[in-house]
């Protein structure tokens, strides 16, 4: 099944994208890089991970392995997925608490938040997209998965009505049952059904803000295409890091949507690789 979704306001209820994660993990070590302890010259930068929809943080949790095994201090950061007005602010509040360089990356629609969040940060020196949206200022979400055809995760996000603090009614989507093919087609059944039991949804709205900042044309990016993804087109991502002159792009032929899940090392060490040139 091949569907090509418009994400316009009038048609984004009909209509999914993205991936990834939820509540913040701290560890030990990242515990301290938060509270403003200072890092030593020298020292591995905190690795700041923002998740996308349909998840929580514990997508993270390979590639978080592959990265304290080596010594870094790590953060996977909690995106509200409300859309670029709360989320890249709330996840620019994380960055400032941090003390010395952070590389941040995200999966998704977590790649629009970060590169709005990470404009103007000086401690950000670089940025990771793994199979994520970059936006240029001005650009939609919705603008750029219907930009190539492929995705295929309109058919299994399921519109979900909720009550918006002003009391007015948004819509949340969520991930079907029937999401696998569309999403995580290259893990297990299990993981796939703790992850959809897990997920967090994200407002519609999402995909109809547009980009107010672009912190790829100031902050050195590496990238991550995911050769068989269903639901932001391979080349769609391909097209994105080529506009925004990433200094690497690392392509898994085998891979869906979810990189960090099914290729924990083959991201880590991406982001290792950013880190190192960043230091």
């Amino acid at each position: 099944m091949s569907i090509r979704p418009t994400f316009t306001r009038r048609r984004v209820i009909a209509t999914g994208a993205a991936a990834a994660a939820s509540a913040a993990i701290l560890t030990p070590s990242s515990a301290t890089a938060a509270t403003g302890s200072r890092l030593t010259p020298g020292a591995k930068p905190t690795v700041v991970l923002v998740h996308g929809g349909y998840a929580d943080s514990s997508c993270w949790n390979g590639v978080i392995r592959e990265l304290q095994s080596k010594g870094y201090t790590t953060i996977a950061g909690s995106n509200p997925l409300r859309g670029i007005p709360t989320d890249a602010p709330y996840i620019g509040s994380l960055l400032d608490s941090i003390s010395g360089p952070v590389v941040l990356v995200a999966h998704s629609m977590g790649g629009t938040v970060i590169t709005n969040a990470a404009a103007g940060k000086s401690n950000v020196k670089a940025l990771v997209y793994v199979a994520a949206f970059v936006p240029k200022v001005g650009e939609t979400q919705g603008e750029l998965i219907d930009k190539f055809p492929g995705s295929e995760v309109q058919a299994v996000s399921v519109p979900v009505p909720y009550t918006k603090s002003d009391g007015t009614t948004g819509t949340d989507l969520y991930l079907s049952k029937d999401g696998q093919a569309a999403f995580a087609a290259d893990v297990s059944t299990a993981t796939f059904q703790l992850l959809q039991a897990t997920q967090r949804p994200f407002d519609a709205d999402a995909f109809t803000y547009p980009t107010q900042a672009a912190a790829w044309r100031t902050i050195p990016s590496w990238g991550l295409v995911a050769g068989r993804d269903k639901t932001i087109p391979p080349a769609a991502e391909r097209w994105m890091y080529r506009r925004a002159k990433f200094r690497k792009v690392v392509e898994v032929p085998t891979s869906s949507h979810v990189a960090m899940i099914s290729h924990p090392k083959t991201t880590a060490k991406l982001i290792e690789d950013a880190a190192r040139a960043s230091r």
